[in-house]
């Protein structure tokens, strides 16, 4: 009745009440430890008539199907179970014929009847595969107790119409048939939209062409069979893949087959390493292997990078998934920082695109990051490379059709200076810049030009002056009143030449003009509204409470604390949990609740900051947030890209920011006590307590 309850996609309860209540609700069949057991076929037939249910009804008998495999999970595994029923999908394309055709005698047991109809398949493989490629080792595994699955996958045939249907949905369903090992490299379908929106499959195949694709890491083929959905004509194309596990190999080679691919153009290897025995390939997509943090090598990644580049002939692309510490950013070794400076000045890397996490749903830690791969681009292109940041955003449609379309033009344009295309998520990058920065992220080092470009940063100065020019009219009534500060101008302009060069607020530690301090673990049961000393955490730093409302205790501090050091006047106070917050702390003596942590400006260096002027940079700074998939933030605090202004620059700025912050105060004092009238004067009158003044 669970089964059912999943079936219909309803609650548990809602199954005992069709029960009660429909006198025709399907009758038990069977009992497995007092549980009763009922026949799936009639409940599809029941759900289907009384639309009853929540299930797509064209989705019900495949879904009825996959719950009958699922149940022969325990007796043949789920790896074997699902080799067995994809072997038996793939005998049935071969000889085009219906896999349980052998009607049973009244006189003959069910036993007899499976081992007929068992032998009869044997028979079938033996005589269509017969060089064992797709399905003979997995059909002669096992014996006639797997009869029982050919029944089952000819009703998924018949609900999901043909055998290439009936093998998506049983790929797809590999975890809740218990095969997680297959499931774990799983891209998320906005993953691998992304994928087929850069191929740009379509068009490589028009006029008639042939293409050659390939993946030297396919795993169960999800990269590819993506792009195959994606072309109208399968028969054009050359499939090449390999992969070290020789039954994963077999499944793929059996799912090229049903995405219709053709056999003589079909090159499924075992192994590491992907020979070009068949054809060259045009086009390589492909997934890094994946290693756990603690094992990962960026060596290793960088030289399977190198390895997919070798393949390449004139002309060809490749799009390469992998670990983004590798791939994107920074790196400390020296080896890693050499190779990766002569892939890119091999004049092969066309984009790099860092990618949000989340997008690999079983591994929600992993960052990811894309790099393409083309020999022989234009000659516009040459000696550049495209970097995209899209870590922080949401994987939309809107987001990839955009990014496919800044990668596509750059590809089929390159650089043009006058006339040609502003990428909306990246920059494009002189190689030799990248080189000079020997090991340095491979992120966009500014903003898109078309966001500098806009409409509405060439017209900031002029609304500056705008809203100077209401808050002075605001100040000048203000002043009737008896306020005396003075009109408001921050004399911005808009900066002609050379923007100021970019640095990270970890190279600023590096270079001791900013010291990182860590927060300290506080217990709750120690935190009071009346202590001597302002706690400062990630909810009155985001704002979700106010600064002061939670203090500690002196004494406690002391007597609990003894290692805990308190904040000095102006330091800036940060989190990244649940987002960026900054605080700067003018008064001091605060203890600074982790995730909280403390940032520290060292006066008296050759190119000094102030509090003010770094929290508000790192505020501004771009690609800070998360993705809503993923589990963490895009990039650690210290990776965080801010210019590194002038001295002169860093003291008028601070300057204003001063001005903007006590001007803040006097109107949220005005506010708040205009509020606090309003408040009082409603809540007066709403209760009869007060009245109005008639004169």
């Amino acid at each position: 009745m669970s089964d059912i309850a999943a079936l219909a996609q309803v609650k548990r309860p809602v199954v005992s009440t069709w029960r009660r209540r429909h006198a025709d609700f399907p009758a038990v069949v069977a009992e497995s430890a007092g549980r009763p057991l009922f026949d799936g076929g009639q409940v599809t037939d029941w759900l289907t008539a009384t639309g009853l249910g929540n299930a797509d009804p064209t989705e019900l008998r495949s879904e009825t199907a996959l719950f009958g495999i699922k149940a022969q999970a325990r007796r043949f595994g789920a790896q074997q179970l699902v080799e067995v029923v994809g072997s038996l999908l793939c005998l049935r394309k071969l000889d085009g014929h219906p896999l349980a055709n052998v009607v049973s005698d009244s006189d003959v047991t069910a036993a007899d009847n499976d081992r007929e109809l068992w032998a009869a398949v044997l028979a079938r493989a033996g005589r269509m595969d017969a060089e064992d490629e797709f399905v003979l080792r997995e059909l002669r595994s096992v014996d006639a107790a797997a009869a029982p699955l050919a029944r089952l996958a000819e009703n998924l045939v018949e609900a999901a119409y043909d055998e290439r249907g009936a093998y998506e949905w049983l790929i797809a369903s590999r975890s809740r048939l218990g095969l997680d090992s297959l499931a774990a490299d799983a891209l998320a379908p906005e993953l691998q939209g992304l994928f087929t929106q850069l191929t740009d499959l379509g068009s490589r195949l028009e006029h008639g062409r042939s293409l050659t694709l390939a993946d030297p890491n396919a795993r169960v083929g999800d990269l590819l069979v993506a792009l195959l959905r994606e072309a109208d004509d399968s028969e054009r194309i050359t499939v090449l893949a390999a992969d070290p596990d020789e039954r994963l190999a077999r499944i793929v080679r059996r799912r090229l087959l049903l995405a219709g691919v053709d056999e003589l153009a079909l090159d499924v290897q075992t192994g590491h390493d992907l020979e070009e025995r068949l054809a060259d390939p045009d086009l390589i997509v492909t997934q890094l292997p994946y290693r756990p943090g603690e094992g990962r090598s960026v060596l290793a990644a960088l030289e399977g990078v190198e390895r997919i580049a070798d393949l390449l002939g004139s002309g060809s692309t490749a799009l390469v998934l992998g670990p983004a510490d590798a791939l994107v950013d920074a790196l400390r070794g020296t080896e890693e920082s050499q190779l990766r400076s002569a892939l890119l000045r091999s004049k092969i890397v066309e984009a790099v695109i860092a990618l949000p996490g989340g997008v690999l749903p079983y591994r929600p830690g992993y960052r990811p990051a894309l790099w393409i791969l083309t020999r022989d681009p234009v000659p516009s292109a040459e000696g550049k490379v495209l970097l995209a940041d899209i870590s922080a955003e949401l994987l939309s449609e809107s987001v990839r059709t955009q990014l496919a379309e800044d990668v596509l033009l750059w590809r089929a344009e390159g650089f043009r200076a006058l006339d040609g295309h502003d990428p909306r998520y990246g920059r494009v990058v002189d190689i030799a810049d990248l080189d000079r920065a020997f090991g340095g992220p491979l992120t966009p080092p500014a903003p898109p030009a078309s966001a500098i470009l806009s409409r509405t940063v060439t017209e900031r100065p002029a609304l500056i002056a705008e809203a100077e020019a209401h808050l002075e009219r605001a100040e000048a009534h203000a002043r009737s009143y008896g306020d005396e500060h003075g009109p408001y101008h921050g004399g911005i302009l808009r900066r002609i030449g050379r923007m100021p060069r970019r640095t990270t607020l970890g190279a600023l530690i590096a270079e001791g003009r900013v010291v990182k301090l860590q927060g300290n673990r506080l217990d709750e049961n120690h935190l009071v509204g009346d202590g001597h000393h302002t706690v400062l955490g990630p909810e009155e730093i985001t704002g979700g409470g106010g600064v002061g409302a939670r203090r500690m205790d002196r004494l406690v501090l002391a007597a609990k604390y003894d290692r805990v050091a308190l904040t000095e006047p102006a330091d800036v106070v940060y989190t990244l949990v649940p987002r960026l917050g900054l605080y700067v702390d003018y008064e001091g003596f605060s203890v600074v609740a982790f995730p909280a942590r403390v940032l520290r400006v060292i006066r008296g260096t050759v190119r000094p900051l102030t509090p003010r002027v770094l929290a508000a940079l790192l505020g501004a700074a771009r690609n800070t947030g998360r993705s809503p998939s993923a589990v963490r933030p895009a990039r650690r605090i210290e990776e965080y890209q801010l210019p590194d202004l002038d001295p002169d620059d860093v003291e008028r700025f601070d300057v204003l920011l001063a001005e903007t912050e006590r001007r803040e105060a006097l109107l949220r004092a005005q506010a708040d006590a205009l509020a606090e009238a309003r408040r009082l004067t409603v809540a007066g009158l709403a209760d009869g307590t007060l009245t109005l003044d008639r004169t």
